[in-house]
């Protein structure tokens, strides 16, 4: 008997610190693509506009999580296109899924990333990309053997703090993708659970392990940067 409930006390302290693990990773790949495209584009285009797209690109990052929640609710919601076609597609809305807690993290942590990725490709000297150009380097192999080495720093650390970002997502997540244990209930969403319900010990221990977490992501980029 307490084998068994060791076990479910196990299972119980794992299962929100592994989805929340899969959940940031899965985010951490799709921000870390799109906020490095989205930089290197922008670095240094100038176009009509572009203030006022950089900012709701990085709305996010002052946005009150419920705000966002609320966004993407309306945006998923199943009276949009987007929605519709969404459960069109996969039979089911994406509202109250896993999927929609890699959604939320990863709209949360993309400001991060792009800041980060259009930091350092702003820093790299234009007349080195042009002189692969002048010697018959595509776009694509400036892009992938040039500007991304050169940046190469910069990005590690903005993809970290991207990681670190959605790991601790917790507000827009509880909204959109809801609290289902062992399905969207992430450490973040667990904790506040395990305060509301009084089970310190759980709540403590999660706590712990999203510190130490974070504080060995932090303590890579700062390593990074000297």
């Amino acid at each position: 008997m307490d084998l068994l409930l060791n076990e479910l006390l196990m299972e119980e302290f794992w299962s929100p610190l592994w989805l929340s693990f899969k959940t940031a990773v899965t985010a951490g790949i799709i921000v870390i693509l799109s906020g490095t495209l989205a930089g290197r584009l922008l670095a240094r285009k100038k176009f009509k506009g572009k203030a006022v797209l950089e900012t709701i690109l990085m709305l996010p990052i002052v946005l009150p999580p419920t705000v966002i929640g609320f966004f993407l609710i309306v945006i998923f919601g199943k009276n949009t296109i987007i929605g519709q076609a969404i459960e069109w597609i996969f039979k089911q809305p994406v509202i109250f899924t896993w999927w929609a807690a890699v959604i939320a993290s990863a709209v949360v942590a993309f400001p991060l990333m792009y800041q980060s990725a259009k930091s350092g490709f702003q820093t790299i000297d234009p007349d080195i990309e042009e002189a692969a150009r002048v010697d018959g380097a595509s776009e694509w192999k400036v892009f992938l053997f040039i500007s991304i080495p050169l940046a190469c720093k910069v990005l590690i650390s903005g993809s970290i703090l991207s990681f670190t970002r959605a790991l601790g997502e917790f507000g827009a997540t509880l909204m959109f993708a809801g609290n289902i244990p062992g399905k969207t209930e992430t450490a973040p969403t667990a904790i506040y659970i395990a305060i509301d319900s009084g089970n310190m010990k759980m709540a403590w221990l999660w706590v712990i392990s999203i510190v130490f977490l974070s504080f060995i992501m932090l303590l890579i980029v700062r390593l990074k940067e000297k």
